[in-house]
């Protein structure tokens, strides 16, 4: 059973949330909050395998939550709610830990399976929001920087498989590009992480980007 708590400051919001949530098997809602430190002290309380969270809420933010969170509760995980004009808060909750970020409009089918992801320990990022993400970086003249090496920390092996990372590959289908075994992919991506300092796939495809490994329009 994965038990999730809901962290938004709209009540329509939270129940329309759990009852997507709540009406799939292997789902269960178990709290709500309206705010940030409530949503610290809550996950602290129940110890939820995931949290939902909205990053724009009255007193403490998303953003602070879940840097707290995830510093707590390491086995707790954030999915990100974002509004559909991305900002960059997305990326400061990224950095404070969260797991992977999602639209508010979300359809049902893609929320349950964001929760599923998460609660894996892979990233849930929708395409269309990533996309706004990079653009977000190069809007605000942080365009990616090239060099001869990007990342010159990583292996070739390494950086070929961040590469696929960052275009939306799964280790399954990077096992498929490469020609080499899952087992292999996973203790590539296990040391390439450790190398960056990322917790996630998110957190290792903005490394990515801003390293200029990949560029917009890829």
């Amino acid at each position: 059973m994965i038990t999730v708590l809901l962290a938004d400051d709209e009540a329509l919001a939270r129940t329309g949330f759990r009852l997507m949530l709540d009406a799939q098997p292997g789902i269960r809602v178990v709290g709500e909050a309206a705010e940030g430190e409530q949503a610290v002290r809550l996950s602290r309380d129940l110890r939820p395998d995931v949290v939902l969270m909205d990053l724009h809420m009255p007193g403490m933010d998303g953003i602070a939550a879940t840097e707290l969170i995830t510093a707590e509760l390491p086995s707790t995980r954030v999915l990100v709610l974002s509004t559909f004009d991305l900002d960059e808060n997305v990326v400061a909750a990224l950095r404070a830990g969260a797991h992977g970020f999602l639209p508010k409009d979300v359809s049902p089918e893609e929320l349950v399976e964001g929760v599923r992801v998460v609660h894996r320990g892979e990233a849930a990022v929708a395409p269309r929001l990533l996309i706004r993400l990079i653009g977000t970086f190069v809007r605000a003249g942080r365009a990616p920087r090239r060099s001869r090496t990007p990342l010159p920390e990583l292996t070739d092996r390494e950086r070929d498989v961040l590469t696929l990372i960052a275009r939306g590959r799964s280790n399954t289908e990077i096992s498929g590009d490469l020609g080499v075994s899952p087992s292999t992919v996973k203790n590539h991506v296990t040391s390439l992480f450790a190398k960056l300092g990322v917790k996630d796939r998110a957190q290792a495809v903005i490394a990515a980007y801003e390293a200029g490994l990949v560029t917009p329009g890829e």
